[in-house]
């Protein structure tokens, strides 16, 4: 029997973390940037990074094919989703706990450059970052 913090640990071993400096440079870098925010949605609904996909981590690897940068390629679908896996992605949660556990999902899909933000949106807010409200 594992508990949920057991889970997590084995997670952030297996996959990479940025802090929130790194998540500032690759916001301030790009313009149409691929950031999941796997919280619920009232949760995202109270403040959220501009820019943030909403797709919580209860059914991130079904959304994934609906995120705004497959539609807009274009291509089909598996294609699209193909070409979004081999590009930066970054996850954030509240405190990076789910954000860890989905980048572990969707390192096992075949994404390879896939991120958790640790601290998560509890630090970002903590930071005073900027956000929607």
């Amino acid at each position: 029997m594992k508990t949920a913090q057991q889970l997590v640990a084995e997670a952030k071993a297996s996959i990479k973390e940025v802090n929130l400096e790194q998540l500032t440079q690759y916001l301030q870098q790009h313009a149409e940037p691929r950031l999941i925010d796997v919280r619920e949605p009232a949760e995202f609904a109270q403040s959220h990074i501009a820019g943030a996909v909403n797709y919580p981590r209860g059914v991130l690897e079904m959304q994934l094919a609906n995120h705004p940068a497959v539609a807009a390629s274009g291509c089909a679908a598996d294609m699209a989703l193909t070409q979004l896996a081999s590009e930066p992605l970054y996850l954030i949660c509240r405190s990076g706990a789910r954000s860890a556990l989905a980048a572990e999902s969707l390192q096992r899909m075949g994404f390879t450059q896939v991120f958790s933000v640790a601290p998560g949106m509890q630090g970002w807010l903590d930071a005073q970052l900027p956000v929607i409200n």
